[in-house]
């Protein structure tokens, strides 16, 4: 059932990921939830397949380690409370007691779940777990087979999921069901094929909206502002958190009460003295800082933007490639690279992008960014294959920068992140690096640079929606600035590029720097530039051919 289940997820990770009610191509939850079963399957390939026990343990352990964002971390405490129940039962012996085991099973994975969950939201994942757990209940009460009771519970979750946008207008709005509600809804159509060789159903085909043909080929990138997932209402929040932490049983409810205070969609599993943890806040370090004064220790922290996140993209990209992103080591005279005091690993995605990083003095190259977050991994094999001992990452995205900061503790070079969120202030950094300098001169130097520029992007909305900028409809396009969330929507990419241009250049911008992605028309391009010529006509322009997706125009003002 588990092995069928991260398959089918897989399949329909791109539906789920666009059960979304935010307007940009946007979508992670089936994302998360195939990775998280990733993880379980991983687990249990360790164990016997034999032992009943060491697979319940391998699922709940699975679960636990390797849940991502918050529909994975619920979806793992519902796994956790199928396979304890599961085991218990196995320890029991009780032979032809299988239905009632199940139905014990999805009552206790419900539990859990809202257990997990600080402040509950009914029309979510939540509902559908407990009403399907109910109907099994119920069937196994009246002496149902183990068919019938996974059938009815599959058919009473099927309803509550049909029924989630009734529950909460913002999915009604939106015109979509909870996604990590028919994410689970898929668990039970597994248990009703393995148990009676019903059919699976099909993944639902990705197809963009009538009037925004071009955002299909842009699949993933979310600027949330109210989104309801996984079971939590997510509001203004603006950065998840996730983190392992040891901290005793005894303590875990006022540690969630403490991070109620401080942020929301608030998901904690775990046991033992071992707790996943999930929140989105505003206030990173208080978020890493509660467990601390309660005598926790916090660890493997994730910290990313949700106004930056991709997702589907991601996933889609990923494994394409294999998931194994190789990395452009940049070569120079003689076919190999040069040994300098400090150099420089950078993350972009476009090949406009890749050469012009090079001809700054780029000498390692991640494929990432707004549309693929790299690993330690493939960082850390950057950085052991440049030629210095010193080494400054630039992330180029806030989803990245927790994962560079990996990296220096898992070398024995020194390396040093430049936070850089954007490409354009990449850019900036690259301008003053010197490769003969040390990497805390570099550092300083290239972190100023960085800051001093306001960088903005420009995207397409999938459905209609409301932004503080105003009402957005499916295909509008967007003007997002970096710190401000959505401050332009307008009809076409020129509008939107120059309503955001006015706001990031503002009456001191000096600089322009212009990044055209795979998507930009050279007509739209050139306008952009004759209105700038008009309306800015003292700041110096610079466009370059970026070739990244998704993002036709990244800004950067200095």
């Amino acid at each position: 059932m588990m092995t069928t289940f991260r398959d089918t997820v897989r399949e329909h990770a791109g539906g789920l990921n666009r059960l979304n009610v935010y307007p940009v191509p946007d979508g992670d939850t089936g994302t998360n939830m195939s990775r998280t079963l990733d993880a379980v399957i991983a687990e249990m390939e360790t164990a016997d397949a034999n032992d009943l026990d060491a697979t319940c343990d391998a699922i709940s352990h699975g679960s636990l380690m390797g849940a991502r964002g918050n529909s994975g971390v619920i979806l793992s405490q519902i796994l956790r409370g199928i396979a304890s129940t599961l085991k218990q039962a196995n320890l029991k012996h009780t032979a032809g007691e299988h239905a009632h085991h199940f139905a014990d099973a999805l009552s206790n994975a419900s539990s859990s779940a809202y257990q997990a969950v600080l402040k509950p939201i009914e029309g979510t994942i939540l509902t559908v777990v407990r009403e399907s757990a109910e109907a099994a209940k119920l069937a196994s009460g009246e002496g149902a087979t183990l068919l019938d009771v996974v059938r009815a519970a599959r058919d009473a979750g099927k309803l509550a999921l049909d029924n989630t946008p009734e529950q909460l207008q913002v999915l009604k709005d939106a015109g979509v069901v909870d996604a990590g509600g028919a994410g689970y809804l898929l668990l039970l159509d597994s248990a009703l094929h393995v148990v009676g060789g019903e059919p699976m159903p099909d993944p639902e085909l990705v197809e963009p909206d009538d009037n925004a043909d071009s955002v299909a080929r842009a699949a993933s990138v979310a600027h949330r502002s109210t989104v309801v997932d996984g079971g939590i209402d997510v509001s203004e929040q603006r950065y998840e958190v996730m983190y392992f932490l040891d901290l005793d049983d005894s303590r875990i409810e006022e540690f969630k009460q403490e991070w109620g205070s401080i942020g929301d969609s608030i998901v904690v599993v775990g046991g033992d003295g071992l707790w996943n943890c999930h929140v989105h806040t505003n206030d990173i370090g208080a978020a890493i800082e509660v467990p601390l004064e309660l005598g926790g220790r916090p660890k493997k922290i994730r910290v990313s933007d949700l106004f930056e996140e991709v997702a589907e993209e991601h996933a889609q990209r990923e494994a394409a490639i294999g998931a194994t992103s190789k990395p452009t080591l940049t070569s120079r005279a003689g076919g190999g690279l040069p040994p300098v005091t400090t150099a420089v690993v950078a993350v972009c995605n476009g090949d406009g992008l890749v050469e012009l990083f090079a001809n700054l003095g780029v000498q390692g190259i991640v494929t990432g960014g707004q549309s693929l977050n790299p690993s330690t991994a493939e960082l850390l094999d950057t950085v052991e294959h440049v030629n210095a001992e010193q080494v400054i990452i630039l992330p180029n995205n806030k989803n990245i920068i927790a994962v560079a900061e990996q990296v220096d503790s898992l070398t024995k070079k020194q390396v040093i992140v430049v936070k850089t969120r954007t490409m354009p202030e990449a850019l900036a950094a690259l301008v003053v690096y010197d490769p003969e300098a040390t990497v805390t001169e570099n550092a300083a130097e290239m972190t100023e640079a960085a800051d001093s520029v306001a960088s903005g992007e420009v995207t397409q909305a999938v459905r209609d929606s409301s932004s503080d900028a105003g009402p957005i409809a499916a295909g509008d396009w967007m003007g997002i600035a970096d710190g401000d969330g959505i401050v332009a929507v307008a009809p076409s990419a020129l509008e939107a590029s120059t309503s955001l241009l006015d706001q990031l250049i503002g009456e001191e911008g000096e600089l322009l720097t212009v990044i055209t992605g795979s998507d930009a028309e050279a007509s739209v391009t050139a306008s952009i530039e004759a209105w700038l010529s008009d309306r800015h006509a003292d700041v110096q322009v610079e466009v370059h051919s970026g070739g990244q997706p998704l993002y036709p125009y990244l800004f950067g003002v200095e």
